[in-house]
């Protein structure tokens, strides 16, 4: 495969299905990369397994150039002689294309697993292990055990040679490096002040050893994370947990090189901690992010890139995504295309490694007067490739007119999670369709009800999702409906004016049907009103306070049947309470589903609702029971004739059932991706459900 005209590579975690990494691999191999790099990802997968299947794959697509890369892997947690049994392996399914890279990993890490470690012993223990894999690998016998036993004897035949790069970032590991390594792997967030630092440190060494240093390959893991613009990129990265975890870690010295002040990161630490990622994302300004990973549009993205390349000496940047999805990593693959491609800037002479202190500042890819901002004291270079290429780096590409109003349409569409409103749309059609029985139905106040309740439940679910933003539970990797806040399409500030616009016109709407049906039409609406907003809303919040599925049972089912009733004829009818058990005992198990599924998500972030109260295990059994009491309550109406016999035409939607029963077993034994959409599910079984229990109602009156 043609080798683009600069390398670049990827870079991926041991995580998430090993079919999409062997997937990931082939994608960049046919893009024309360098490499794909995997890293151990403490607690998660082996990265020698994905590292294994990948070369396999790739074996099997005949002989190239692209390499698989290990890095980094852990000698105190894999002996030099396994790493050497591994590099042999390997080596034999991919020859000549397996690039190792050696590291200590975290201190907290090894203290987790009981592994003692001290700074120096890390430094010697890399060393020895780059010494000893290579005279392991030249099949020569060396002696690191117990003087009375015999050396070790490599049993494998000798390997092609594995360049072995040193994958730390302190002073001591740098100058390792530089002394008998092939390369040297720099940690995610890194800024170009550091990078300098450590590239320059990285020369000297290699020279004092009597090496070239032009010998001594560098490679960094970027992280990046590409939207539709600019802003979007930034918004979503501020919503992940890993960037603000990393944002929370950043040692002293890392701040200090990119102009930033402890202060901030602390403050950021401490918000992470308490588990509030609302407030950690909303401390983090933009210019934090430029300076340790890469936010925008592909063109963004590359054009960061080239500044960590042309400003660092950087040979080999890493594109990692920070949200390892298909999707991100296949737009990192084209991403770095673009960089590859992207003329070679002009020359600038590069600070010695003692002038490190540069800040940013967004202003400056704009030409603008630099902007001070909150924890940072200066402006660092980093994005003036950016502003050269023209790329937009300080604000989001420019938008049409059109574009802007498309972005706002369907940003507002994805809020108010269309595919929902059946919750509304049938208890007031059930309703309306009663009246139709009775013949007292009148259009003009049934289609004031039938807005009113859709007004009230968009507002209901534009509130939800904020207040669960703000309180963490939504993530960018969370299997939400919306994700509209989370990626900035919509501010929060924009969504919750978005919500109360529309209980505004509910309440003028219910003002009208009050004139003419009288003062009881308030009431109920103030039910309405106060149960859509304290869903997830303070004071009440009583999803939050595990309420949550009984409270919308009573107001998704009798109030809203009986109130819509009661709107279009201006009467009462006892018989709505029995045509809304079967509605309201569905849309209590849309609610349970979502919350059933939600466990993880809503314990980590505090949040007690009925399914985590009473377990996985009860939950699964109580979403059983919500979806089957729907059709018992029917069967038992009509048995007792509640309801006209033509109603049965509800039970044409147990194909419905069976999905979402299949869904919630396949949930029950362990398999989470069953339920990921269960709510979804329940929504359409819930529209079937409701769709021919209204048809059975015109039915009756059709057949007399």
């Amino acid at each position: 495969m043609r080798a683009l005209p600069r390398r670049v590579g990827l870079g991926i975690a041991a995580r998430g299905d090993v079919s999409d990494a062997i997937e990931w691999a082939r994608r960049a191999r046919d893009g024309g990369l360098e490499a794909i790099w995997v890293h151990d990802s403490y607690f998660e997968r082996d990265a020698v397994t994905y590292g294994t299947a990948m070369a396999t794959a790739l074996s099997e697509d005949g002989n190239d150039s692209f390499r698989v890369a290990l890095g980094s892997v852990n000698p105190f947690t894999r002996h030099p002689l396994v790493l050497a049994m591994t590099g042999s392996a390997l080596d034999d399914l991919l020859p000549e294309r397996i690039t190792m890279a050696i590291g200590s990993g975290q201190p907290v890490r090894l203290g987790q697993m009981g592994i003692p470690y001290t700074p120096a012993d890390a430094v010697a223990r890399i060393g020895d292990t780059i010494d000893q894999l290579r005279l392991l690998w030249a099949g020569e016998r060396i002696k690191i055990g117990r003087e009375d036993l015999p050396p070790i004897q490599p049993m494998f035949p000798p390997v092609h040679r594995i360049p072995l790069y040193v994958a730390a970032n302190r002073r001591e590991f740098v100058e390792l490096a530089g002394r008998k390594a092939d390369g040297y792997l720099a940690k995610p967030c890194e800024s170009i002040p550091s990078l300098q630092t450590i590239h320059g440190r990285l020369r000297t060494a290699a020279a004092e050893a009597g090496r070239n240093p032009d010998d001594v390959d560098t490679a960094a893991y970027l992280l990046s994370l590409v939207d539709k613009t600019r802003r979007e990129a930034l918004n979503r990265a501020k919503r992940e947990p890993f960037v603000i975890y990393m944002m929370s870690i950043l040692t002293p010295v890392s701040m200090a090189r990119a102009g930033f002040e402890m202060e901030l990161r602390d403050r950021i630490a401490a918000a992470w901690k308490a588990e509030d990622y609302h407030e950690a994302g909303k401390l983090i300004p933009d210019e934090m992010l430029d300076a340790f990973m890469l936010c925008g549009t592909r063109d963004d993205v590359a054009a960061q890139a080239m500044a960590f390349h042309s400003k660092t000496g950087l040979a080999l940047p890493l594109l990692q995504p920070v949200v390892q999805e298909r999707h991100q990593v296949l737009e990192l693959i084209e991403t770095a295309k673009i960089y590859a491609a992207l003329p070679e800037p002009a020359a600038e002479t590069a600070p010695a490694p003692a002038a490190v202190p540069v800040a940013v500042a967004a202003s400056t890819a704009l030409g603008s007067t630099p902007v001070a901002v909150a924890g940072a004291s200066a402006a660092t270079p980093a994005l003036a490739p950016a502003a050269a290429s023209g790329s937009g780096l300080a604000g989001d590409r420019r938008l049409n007119i059109l574009d802007k109003a498309w972005r706002r349409v369907t940003a507002a569409w994805e809020i108010v999670r269309p595919f929902a409103y059946t919750v509304s749309v049938i208890p007031t059609t059930a309703g309306g369709a009663l009246a139709v029985v009775d013949g007292r139905f009148s259009w003009i106040p049934f289609l004031a009800a039938l807005a009113a309740a859709m007004l009230i439940q968009s507002g209901t679910n534009v509130v939800n999702e904020v207040f669960d933003v703000r309180k963490g539970i939504d993530t960018i990797t969370s299997p939400r409906a919306s994700h509209a806040v989370l990626k900035g399409r919509m501010t929060e500030r924009g969504a919750y004016a978005f919500a109360l616009g529309m209980f505004a016109v509910a309440i003028a709407l219910g003002l009208f049907l009050a004139y003419l049906r009288g003062p009881i039409i308030i009431v109920l609406g103030i039910l309405g009103l106060m149960g859509g907003y304290g869903y997830t809303a303070p004071p009440f919040e009583y999803k939050y306070k595990a309420l949550g599925v009984p409270i919308i049972f009573g107001l998704m089912g009798p109030l809203m049947v009986t109130g819509s009733y009661l709107a279009v004829t201006g009467t009462w009818e006892p018989r709505t309470i029995i045509l809304s058990l079967p509605i309201g005992f569905l849309v209590a198990a849309i609610v349970h589903g979502n919350d059933w599924r939600d466990i993880s998500d809503d314990t980590r972030a505090g949040i007690r609702t009925l399914s985590n109260r009473i377990g996985r295990y009860w939950a699964r059994y109580a979403y059983l029971a919500l979806v089957l009491a729907a059709y018992g309550s029917l069967g038992l109406a009509i048995a007792f004739r509640g309801l006209p016999a033509t109603t049965v035409l509800a039970m044409l939607s147990l194909p419905f059932l069976a999905q979402v029963i299949g869904s919630a077993e396949l949930g029950a034994q362990g398999q989470a991706r069953a339920i990921a959409r269960i709510d979804l599910q329940t929504a359409h079984l819930h529209l079937a459900f409701g769709t021919l229990l209204v048809a059975g109602l015109l039915l009756s009156l059709a057949i007399g």
